[in-house]
């Protein structure tokens, strides 16, 4: 008896077969398999009842991509980018990638400069804090002093930093918020930095609000620290969403390598850098900034390679996308597709700016292609912004609805990321669905509603 049952005149069509009346397995994996047009079929068939990714306005990810990009990706299907020895262009790939972001971050030595790939911006944000971690302990040890207590200090940051402070042992000082002011303020440094501080993370694109941390502003604040104190405190910005959105919109802004005082800088390549989901970057200022006992020479792939990553075996294909999107866009379609999203999150705040219902925090001008806001009167409101999330995904769209962090825990905000793919139609179908909504919410009491926070930060 064959372990795959195949069609048959009794049993033709993939939904009348037995698996298709029966169910799929659930639990355990099932004694016989099925034909792959067949498991083909009904898996795909579960996918359905996922949300439409296109219509998923609260993930910050690459949702739309050429024809093109799905045939590079099954051509690397099996490629391994960690095996440099066994598949050496597509290790080539990876470095030319490097060598182009860290001209792009305006790196002073992008030829040379050493960074790597990794799962995403999270992973790439960690080896950041690592290798500025050892380098703050080897420090410290030459001048004999304890390193059991290393902190970070940042503004309202993703979740990896959290993670980061948890798994790596390091205090996370985070800089409260407060009305009127979202982000991380230069002149609020001197009250969290010490001498066990390792680094000051800004972040260029805020996860819950879109906008830029001030990071020339903070590099001033800790050169005058540094100048009053002597403390010498390095700085790396978590760039995951601006690391690809700044130098094509904003290249006059002083952010990157050209401040002396940033060591490393991390992005994800699956967010503005347009890439499928799977790859980040982590670029370093020079080689002196990744301390060489952190990398690891692996020899049992053929080869002598060195890796300094979280994670090992790791599908390629991202990679070469990421080359793919440099090659087919160049910097001038970069530059022309941000700018349209911008335009397209400009409209958007517009529109949602003339509703009296309202208040915009961010309108997409100046940093990331969204918009944020809030109720203006929620006490008064007999629903609250987690009520307005619910009811426009009647029609499909995501939105992220939140409290912000610390010290604003009370304020909820929504946030619309308009991204690659997101067209001024499906601004305007959004825009006509969240007035329908707030129409409909505005007439029907709705105070003791289960609704709650919904977010994405990927």
């Amino acid at each position: 008896m064959p372990l795959w049952k195949s069609a048959s005149s009794e049993d033709p069509d993939v939904y009348a077969s037995a698996r298709a009346v029966e169910g799929l397995a659930k639990c355990k994996i099932p004694e016989t398999g099925m034909t792959p047009e067949e498991a083909y079929n009904l898996v795909r068939d579960e996918l359905y009842l996922d949300g439409n990714a296109r219509q998923n306005l609260a993930t910050f990810c690459t949702t739309w991509v050429e024809d093109e990009v799905h045939k590079l990706m099954a051509d690397c299907i099996d490629k391994n980018m960690i095996d440099k020895d066994e598949y050496p262009q597509t290790a080539e790939i990876e470095a030319r990638c490097v060598h182009i972001i860290a001209q792009l971050w305006n790196s002073p030595e992008a030829e040379e400069t050493i960074g790597c790939s990794t799962t995403g911006s999270s992973e790439a944000a960690m080896l950041g804090g690592l290798a500025l971690k050892w380098a703050w302990r080897e420090r410290r040890k030459k001048e004999s002093k304890t390193v059991d207590k290393p902190n970070i200090v940042c503004g309202p940051v993703q979740v990896c930093w959290h993670k980061f402070a948890k798994y790596f042992d390091v205090e996370l000082r985070q800089v409260p918020l407060s009305e009127g002011a979202l982000h991380m303020q230069p002149e609020q440094l001197r009250e969290y930095v010490d001498e066990n501080t390792i680094c000051v993370v800004p972040t260029l694109g805020v996860t819950f609000t879109g906008v830029y941390e001030p990071v020339k502003d903070i590099c001033a604040e800790l050169d005058k620290i540094q100048a009053e104190t002597g403390l010498d405190v390095p700085v790396h910005v978590d760039a995951a969403s601006g690391g690809f959105v700044a130098p094509f919109l904003h290249p006059e802004l002083l952010w990157d390598f050209r401040l002396d005082r940033i060591k490393s800088i991390n992005a994800s390549g699956h967010k503005f850098g347009l890439a499928p989901l799977g790859v980040g970057w982590i670029i370093w200022r020079d080689k002196r900034e990744l301390p060489t006992d952190l990398v690891f020479n692996v020899d049992y792939l053929g080869g002598n390679m060195p890796t300094f990553a979280l994670n090992f075996s790791r599908p390629g294909g991202q990679i070469v996308i990421q080359y793919y999107n440099f090659m087919r866009l160049g910097w001038l379609g970069y530059r022309e597709i941000q700018n349209a999203c911008a335009e397209n999150a400009q409209y958007l705040a517009g529109k949602l700016g003339e509703m009296p219902e309202l208040e915009i925090l961010y309108d997409g001008k100046g940093a990331l292609p969204c918009v944020c806001y809030r109720l203006k009167n929620p006490d008064k409101a007999h629903y609250t912004l987690y009520d307005l999330s619910e009811r426009v995904r009647m029609s499909g769209w995501q939105i992220a609805s939140y409290p912000l962090p610390e010290k604003m825990e009370d304020t909820v905000v929504q946030r619309i990321m308009v991204r690659h793919g997101v067209s001024h139609d499906a601004v305007e179908q959004l825009y006509l669905d969240i007035k329908k909504a707030l129409n409909y919410l505005d007439k029907n009491n709705i105070k003791w509603s289960d609704a709650g926070p919904s977010f994405s930060h990927g």
